[in-house]
C-alpha cells in the first residue's frame, strides 16, 4: 500500500464511524483483540483517530496458536500505549475452549465456531461492562458481514440478521455494551494489506478449528462471485441493511437477566450457562 491508498483506507473507516455514529470522543471503547489482523487494525485506527481506547484479550488456551496471539497483542498494545486486559478462559468458565467445544459437539450437537462465538461474546460483554466501557469495537469486516447475511438466507431465516450492521444490537439494555464494527465496509484482503504494510505483530494463520466449517465454504463461494462482480459483497450487505429496519419492527422482545449468571439473555437461562450445565453432566 502506498501513502495514497493508506489515506483512502483510513478515510473509509473514518467515514463509517461518522456516518453510522459508531462512537464519540466521550466514549470509552473496549477493543476485543484476538491477535488477528482485523482487531489489531481497529485498535490502531481508533487510537490514531483520537478515541479513548482500551483492549481486551481472551486466551482461549488453544495451544501455541493462543500463546502467539497473546504475545502479539501484548507487544502491539505496549508499542501503541493502549491499556490491555488479558483473561484466561479456564479461570473465567472453568475449562479450556478446546475441551468445551469437543464435549458440546458430542453432547449438544453444537458446532465448534458456534460454541466459541457465544462464549466469547458473553465474556467480552461482561468484562467490558466491568471496565465501564461504553462501546465494544470488534474487527468484523465486509467479508464477515457478507458471509453472515448469506448464511442466514441459506438457513431460510433472514430474521437471524436483525442484530447485524455497523452497530450491533436491536435491543438496548443497561447490561449490554453496544458493539461497533469500524471495518464494516472494508474488504478482508485490504485489511490484511494495510496490516502488513504497517508491519503489525499479527498471526495471519486462521483459527485451527475453522477448517470444514460452513463459513469457510461460504467464504470461498463469495470470493468466486467477487471475481465476476467486485462489488457483490458490498451490494449484498447494503441490500440487507435496506430491509433490516422492517425486520426489526416485526420482531419484538426484550432482554431479561439469566437466573444463573445475571447476564443479559432472551431466556431465563442464557446460552452460556446452558452449555456449562451440559459440560458438568
Amino acid at each position: 500500500m502506498n501513502q495514497k491508498e493508506i489515506k483512502e483506507f483510513e478515510a473509509k473507516v473514518r467515514k463509517t464511524i461518522q456516518e453510522y455514529q459508531l462512537c464519540s470522543k466521550k466514549d470509552k471503547i473496549i477493543v476485543a483483540m484476538s491477535g488477528g489482523k482485523d482487531s489489531t487494525v481497529v485498535a490502531h485506527l481508533l487510537k490514531k483517530f483520537g478515541y479513548n481506547v482500551e483492549a481486551i484479550h481472551i486466551n482461549l488456551l488453544m495451544g501455541k496458536w493462543s500463546d502467539e496471539n497473546q504475545k502479539d497483542v501484548e507487544l502491539f498494545c505496549s508499542e501503541h500505549k493502549i491499556p490491555l486486559h488479558v483473561y484466561d478462559i479456564r479461570e473465567e468458565i472453568g475449562y479450556a475452549m478446546c475441551y468445551v467445544k469437543s464435549v458440546l459437539k458430542e453432547r449438544a450437537k453444537l458446532k465448534q465456531c458456534t460454541v466459541c462465538g457465544i462464549i466469547r461474546r458473553w465474556l467480552i460483554n461482561k468484562k467490558a461492562r466491568e471496565l465501564k466501557g461504553t462501546r465494544i469495537a470488534t474487527g468484523h469486516n465486509l467479508d464477515d458481514e457478507a458471509q453472515n447475511v448469506f448464511m442466514n438466507f441459506m438457513h431460510g431465516n433472514p430474521n437471524l440478521g436483525i442484530n447485524l450492521g455497523p452497530v450491533t444490537g436491536s435491543i438496548q439494555d443497561k447490561k449490554f455494551v453496544l458493539r461497533i464494527k469500524p471495518l464494516y465496509f472494508i474488504k478482508e484482503k485490504d485489511v490484511e494489506i494495510y496490516s502488513r504494510t504497517k508491519k503489525f505483530p499479527v498471526l495471519y494463520q486462521r483459527c485451527p478449528c475453522v477448517v470444514g466449517a460452513l463459513r469457510h465454504k461460504i467464504r470461498k463461494e463469495l470470493d468466486m462471485l467477487e471475481k465476476m462482480n467486485s462489488d457483490c459483497k458490498e451490494k449484498l450487505v447494503l441490500n440487507f441493511l435496506g430491509i433490516q429496519k422492517e425486520l426489526r419492527k416485526k420482531i419484538k422482545g426484550k432482554l431479561i437477566y439469566c437466573k444463573e449468571c445475571g447476564e443479559p439473555s432472551r431466556n431465563e437461562i442464557c446460552r452460556v450457562c446452558s452449555m456449562l450445565k451440559s459440560l458438568r453432566k
